[in-house]
Parts: C-alpha cells; sequence; structure tokens
C-alpha cells in the first residue's frame, strides 16, 4: 500500500525511500542484531514512517540518526515492526482439528515436545495448554514458546490477561471443543485474570529470533501462525527450513490461515493433514 500523495513530503522519491530504508535496515541489523531486511517491504515501511511522524521526524534519514544513538526510540521501532494480534484459542477451528486429528497421534506417544514460535504474549500457548490437558497429555508434554520481543515473554510468563478479553476468550474456547467450564483455569484479581499454575509448569518461555537464531531442539510439534504473513519469499524459505530441520520425522507443523507450504520447496516432504487449517505433516 503506498503512501497518498497528500502524506509524501516534499521532495518525495520512491526509489530514494528504498535506499534510505534500506541502510536504516542495515543500520538496525549491525548496531543492534535484530535483522528486519526481508520483511516484506510496503508493511515494513508503514511502520517506519509511522515512526518519523511518532518521534516528531521528517525523514528516514533523520530516524535512522536517532535511533543508531537512542536506544528509547529503536525499542519503540522495534514495538512497532512486531506485530502482536493473538488471544485464547485464536481461530478456534485450528484448536478443534489439532484436538481430533493430531493428538490421537501424540497419546502413543512417552513424552511430546511443542514449539510454539512466534508466541507473542502467549494467549495461543496457554490454549495449547488447556487444550493437552483435556486430553490428558500435559503431564507428558514440554512446551517451547518462544518469540524475537523479550517484553512479550515477559507478558507471556506472568500469565495474566485483561478480564475485558474473558468473553471472547470463552466463546473460543466453547468452538475449540473445549470440555469444561473456561473459568475452572483462571482467577478473577480486580481488572485481570491469572491463569492456574499448573498451566505454566510445562511451559519454557525464551527469547528466539526466527530470522538469525538457529535449532535448539528436536520437536514432534512446531505451531508457527500468522507470523511469516511478514517476511518476503526469501525469508519464509529460510523459516521453513529451521522448522523442517527441527521437526522430527512424522511431527507435525501448524501454520496461520493465510500461510501455506504449497509454494515452497518442502511441499512434497509433508503431507496434508488439514488443508483449510494448514496442518501437515512431515512424511521425509
Amino acid at each position: 500500500m503506498s503512501m497518498r500523495k497528500d502524506t509524501e513530503p516534499p521532495g518525495y522519491d520512491a526509489h530514494l525511500e528504498k535506499i534510505e530504508v534500506k541502510l536504516l535496515l542495515e543500520g538496525i541489523y549491525q548496531c543492534y542484531g535484530f535483522d528486519f531486511r526481508n520483511y516484506v517491504y510496503p508493511s515494513i515501511r508503514r511502520r517506519i514512517w509511522h515512526r518519523i511522524k511518532a518521534e516528531g521526524l521528517n525523514s528516514i534519514s533523520g530516524l535512522q540518526e536517532k535511533i543508531l544513538h537512542d536506544y528509547g526510540a529503536m525499542k519503540r521501532l522495534f514495538d512497532d515492526f512486531c506485530i502482536h494480534v493473538t488471544e485464547m484459542f485464536r481461530d478456534p477451528g485450528f484448536f478443534l482439528a489439532f484436538r481430533t486429528k493430531i493428538l490421537p497421534f501424540l497419546k502413543n506417544k512417552s513424552f511430546t515436545r511443542i514449539w510454539h514460535a512466534g508466541c507473542s504474549s502467549g494467549e495461543e500457548v496457554y490454549s495449547m495448554a488447556i487444550l493437552l490437558s483435556e486430553e490428558g497429555l500435559y503431564g507428558k508434554t514440554k512446551i517451547y514458546a518462544t518469540d524475537i520481543n523479550e517484553e512479550m515473554i515477559k507478558k507471556a510468563k506472568s500469565g495474566v490477561f485483561p478480564l475485558s478479553k474473558i468473553r471472547v476468550y470463552t466463546e473460543n474456547y466453547i468452538k475449540a471443543g473445549g470440555k469444561r467450564d473456561f473459568s475452572d483455569y483462571y482467577q478473577v484479581m480486580e481488572k485481570n485474570v491469572v491463569l492456574k499454575p499448573f498451566l505454566i509448569n510445562n511451559i519454557f518461555f525464551a527469547q528466539h529470533n526466527l530470522v538469525t537464531d538457529g535449532l535448539f531442539n528436536e520437536f514432534d510439534v512446531i505451531i508457527c501462525r500468522n507470523v511469516m504473513i511478514y517476511f518476503n519469499r526469501y525469508l519464509q524459505m529460510k523459516v521453513h527450513k529451521l522448522f523442517y530441520d527441527s521437526l522430527s520425522l512424522q511431527g507435525f507443523l501448524g501454520l496461520g490461515n493465510k500461510e501455506s507450504l504449497v509454494f515452497t520447496d518442502l511441499a512434497d516432504l509433508y503431507a496434508e493433514i488439514d488443508k483449510k487449517e494448514k496442518l501437515y505433516r512431515k512424511i521425509k
């Protein structure tokens, strides 16, 4: 989506702008180690201009100068780049399909490792913990929940969420095939809900950058939903390769509803378990 003409700065030059964006992202990588160089250009561009205006600046070069000398400004831009849209049992059909089509296979395993990549503030991770608990599998499962944003990891670890969202979360839980009262899983404290401690016990939260970090374990299940839509094709393939190498043979991969394996070089190495909910099994 291009910037409208009436919002373009004086002397706007699209080619020059791309050079400035490239230099900005390179500077961020060289200075802070965060690699946004292969994110989808229109999306990253919008967020850059949002931050320029929020900082009271006039140009990308001005933003580059500020963030390289002011970590606070870099942190604000980092938060702009990291999209955090999530909720408990988000897209209930995915969790219902996982419950009915994946868990029967996991019940035969003595122990299961699950990686939630790009876990944001943890709502979907705890949703998985609830699902596993209801199916009698949580006691023999370890969930590794990772995100690039350290602040999101801290928030996820707390297991605290706004009370105002519980109605939506409860509706999602029911649609996902929930077997109990959703209120069994939390306590109300003022304007928040605090998840029951047993849900947190088998979850390991850690910072991990899908772009720059590599393998750290072998997993039976990898869930990464609506993260790669912000990556260009090169970066998508790099992350898919990481997931493939991290997944055990006959392991399962879950993607977001706007993502797919169809156009990747790895498509023939997976069997499609659920086309609509983007669930796959590694077969080669």
